[in-house]
């Protein structure tokens, strides 16, 4: 059996209009920390994969391709359930920002715990989605749901 993890993944930068500094930044530390530690095993599939995540009809699609870039299958989940932690995620991040940018830095901790709650509680879900579909471990879950953050960007 192959390596069940991601060598390399890319957003569908078509479903992105804008993107600004801070959800750039975001994005990149996603990614590097997904690469450098992930564990990715789609059913019946054998790694190491090359995944592409996009958005169609309102589900996320998750192109699982091998290392030779072929497709291998695209597992596709709903979205609707995503929308409150997407909404919700992006909220207290803008707040954690605006208060890193601030001069006084009071309530940051308890920004980002709660920023940290939310992401924790949206890896579960992503968990529970993918579930008989792709098992994933949590650190991964958590990765992926920030990509799933950037492809709402509109």
């Amino acid at each position: 059996m192959g390596e069940p993890r991601i060598i390399d993944i890319k957003l569908d930068e078509r479903t992105i209009i804008r993107r600004g500094e801070d959800v750039e930044r975001e994005r990149q530390v996603a990614i590097f920390d997904l690469l450098e530690n992930n564990h990715f095993a789609p059913e019946g599939l054998d790694g190491p994969f090359k995944v592409l995540m996009r958005v169609e009809d309102n589900r996320l699609a998750i192109d699982i391709h091998d290392a030779e870039e072929e497709l291998l299958e695209t597992v596709r989940i709903g979205l609707a359930r995503f929308r409150r932690p997407v909404k919700d995620y992006f909220a207290i991040c803008d707040s954690y920002f605006k208060t890193l940018r601030s001069d006084s830095p009071q309530g940051i901790e308890a920004i980002d715990m709660a920023r940290r709650g939310l992401h924790n509680e949206a890896a579960e879900l992503l968990q529970e989605c993918l579930d008989g579909k792709i098992e994933l471990d949590f650190d991964t879950a958590r990765q992926l749901f920030t990509l799933i953050c950037v492809l709402h960007i509109k």
